[in-house]
């Protein structure tokens, strides 16, 4: 009988499913405080959003061009997958359902409503129709659709009013697109928090806006198109403006076809085959929702409460704390210059990393900084540090990739105001995206040149650095910095294929290295370990080698938050290899990887997860640490995490998670890591007072004396 070669791996979509039912779990968690169920809530619809987007979206162009290509991880063709998705996003949206209705009735105990305009107060109901009539009306586009107006394009993710109208004998189809203009909540007046969302007060009122007609059926539509686009395969002019090209890029993906419908009803036979004649969908592809479709508002429902209930309905307030490996008013570059230094975020402030550059802009004995950026917050400190530097007359280059998901526009409107201050600017590789995470200082000190590298495993993004888990490396090993130069030297003549030592670097040896460094484990039989933190794994090479160390025995632990195509505990196969996922209050980031034990493991941070995009597809750095006392660091965080019996789940043969068996004392993570920084913050605080002090005293008595 032959083996079954997709006995230890699933499929890809499906696994990112299962974890995206894990974040909505977390709305179903009756220790959180309510408002906070509420945000799990919203990234699951969130996530589900751009799942369709760019995954479902892939699947169905492969379907249109490959239909019998075959999934290496599941034996699955793009039809068999696309139907799979369907159908365990039905289920995960009738949950999601079931829990928002939920959540809305405990937080109207509250004193916060979520209303229809059928359950509003006659006043209210006269406050929002006068409201309808001197703010919606003036500004909505409404449009009938007959042999005069044809079926309008529906833009990806915009709310939709839809109707069959009925006028004298005649029917026709009518849509109202939501305006961008318009809040997403009109809040009513009155000391409690009532609100009604804007498309349920135009469905509502749909009446004023088609008086001549009768409303036969209507509710609220929501397009979700493909946005999987690769600009490479476009036929743009050869030579043209790689940000004009994006440009175009953007304004093509806004165009793409439909690959899901949200409802707020169901629709009679006449009307869902109406909108799927014109939008080109298959029932299975529409989906009724009691909740909102959009649910961006509910990150600002806080603000609107008072303190007494923000405390009872949110998070206790953390702010990343000062690094106690940082000595206050003390010059970031000298320090880095006389030991390693790692931030690990949230728990600790990215400021550091944001004040050494701004140190460098401003050194005199700096020449160059060079940056790779991915993602960037809508306000940065770090341009204008960049911009500084390059206005200082230092020579500053930064490789940004204007490929990075969803947040191309604001990458182009970064590097255009990056090249007006001086800047070099390189825009990615043709082929490749640049997804590494790395930042270089060069100095000049007494004729000698001298490097100072930041490494790291996550974006340079100040707004996610407080919400993330992440690694950030700074380093004055010139070994690893003479590797950063060559590196930076090479992406800006497009060579992909350098030669590394020290830094693993895709696509050219990350990938290769790791499976030595797996074989390595391997030869080493039951002695041999491995413990790998990432957010995905699909290698199928990297699985498949990860298999073979579990039967010689090696022990492998991975952290894997998101979506692991490698089963473990497979009779035979991977019975060695433990599988964990932390899901919690922050997004589990960082990449870790530890190969070996005691003095002998080699341990490296690193921009990449294990997929085959990130090792082959994409340019990465993983950067080996040398130093004991960060080695120790990262092994403290990891032990909590692999503690960790409130928010971890064990990822099963089945492909299902469970939780850990419950302990005397719970252990949380993440609650252990911020409590650990504050008191580690106090401490140094205290004991610089102490120094300041002592220092007071001195001075005093000399003076006395």
């Amino acid at each position: 009988m032959a083996e079954n070669p997709y006995s230890f791996t699933q499929n890809r979509e499906l696994s990112w499913l299962k974890f995206n039912d894990r974040v909505l779990s977390e709305a179903m968690d009756e220790t959180l405080p309510l408002l906070e169920r509420l945000k799990f809530l919203s990234i699951f619809t969130t996530n589900l959003d751009e799942f369709f987007m760019i995954r479902v979206g892939s699947l169905f162009d492969m379907m249109h061009v490959k239909a019998n290509a075959i999934d290496n991880k599941s034996g699955m063709t793009p039809r068999q997958q696309l139907d799979a998705i369907y159908q365990e996003v039905h289920t995960l949206c009738e949950k999601r359902d079931r829990i928002f209705q939920d959540l809305s009735a405990q937080l109207q105990v509250h004193g916060i409503f979520h209303l229809r305009y059928e359950e509003l107060e006659a006043v209210e109901q006269k406050f929002v129709k006068q409201y309808m009539k001197t703010s919606i009306l003036p500004i909505l586009s409404p449009q009938i659709v007959d042999t005069h107006h044809p079926f309008p394009h529906l833009q990806n993710k915009v709310i939709h009013i839809c109707a069959r109208l009925r006028l004298k004998n005649k029917e026709v189809f009518a849509l109202i697109p939501l305006p961008a203009a318009l809040p997403e909540l009109l809040f009513l007046p009155g000391h409690e928090l009532r609100f009604v969302r804007m498309e349920d007060v135009i469905l509502s009122l749909i009446h004023l806006v088609f008086e001549s007609y009768t409303v036969v059926e209507k509710g609220c539509i929501c397009i979700t198109r493909n946005a999987d686009i690769n600009p490479d395969d476009e036929a743009f002019d050869i030579g043209s403006d790689f940000r004009i090209k994006m440009k175009k890029v953007l304004g093509q993906r806004r165009r793409l076809a439909p690959v899901r419908m949200e409802a707020s009803t169901v629709f009679s036979d006449i009307l869902q085959n109406y909108l799927c004649e014109h939008l080109l969908l298959e029932p299975q592809m529409i989906y009724v929702s009691d909740a909102p479709m959009t649910t961006g508002y509910v990150f600002t429902l806080a603000e609107r409460l008072s303190e007494i209930k923000q405390r009872a309905l949110t998070y206790p307030s953390f702010q990343p704390q000062p690094s106690p490996h940082i000595r206050k008013n003390e010059s970031i570059l000298r320090q880095v210059q006389k030991e390693d230094i790692l931030l690990s975020y949230p728990y600790e402030s990215m400021e550091p990393f944001l004040q050494m550059v701004k140190e460098a802009s401003n050194d005199p004995s700096v020449i160059s900084i060079k940056i790779t950026i991915y993602r960037l917050a809508r306000k940065t400190k770090l341009v204008e540090y960049l911009c500084n530097a390059a206005e200082n007359g230092k020579d500053v280059t930064v490789l940004i990739e204007l490929r990075a998901r969803f947040d191309e526009q604001n990458n182009i409107d970064w590097s255009e105001r990056l090249e007006e201050a001086g800047c070099s600017l390189i825009y990615g590789l043709e082929d490749y995206k640049v997804h590494s995470k790395i930042c270089l200082i060069t100095k000049k000190e007494r004729g000698e040149i001298r490097y100072i590298t930041q490494i790291g495993t996550g974006n340079y993004n100040e707004k996610t650095a407080a919400m993330y888990t992440d690694l950030s490396l700074m380093t004055a090993d010139q070994t690893i910095g003479q590797e950063a130069n060559v590196f930076f030297q090479n992406m800006g003549i497009g060579n992909l294929m350098g030669n590394y030592h020290t830094l693993l670097v895709a696509p050219v040896s990350l990938k290769s290295t790791i499976l030595k460094l797996i074989d390595e484990e391997i030869a080493k039989g039951e002695a041999g370990r491995i413990f790998l933190k990432l957010n995905s794994l699909t290698d199928i090479d990297i699985m498949e080698r990860l298999k073979e160390a579990s039967c010689a025995g090696v022990r492998i632990v991975m952290m894997i938050r998101g979506i692991c195509c490698l089963l473990p505990q497979v009779a035979g196969k991977t019975e060695n290899i433990t599988v964990f996922q932390i899901v919690g209050r922050f997004l589990e980031h960082s990449r870790v990887y530890c190969f070996g034990s005691g003095s002998n493991e080699k341990m490296y941070i690193s921009s990449a997860d294990f997929m085959t995009r990130n090792t082959e597809r994409r340019v990465e750095v993983a950067c080996p640490i040398y130093s004991p006392a960060i080695r120790a660091q990262i092994h403290e965080i990891l032990d909590i995490c692999a503690a960790d019996t409130v928010k971890a789940r064990l990822l099963c043969a089945d492909g299902t998670y469970s939780k850990k068996a419950t302990t005397a004392s719970p252990v949380d993570s993440q609650q252990v890591l911020m409590r650990r920084a504050e008191e580690a913050a106090n401490a140094q605080e205290k004991t610089q007072h102490r120094s300041t002090s002592l220092l007071s005293a001195f001075l005093r008595k000399l003076r006395i004396g």
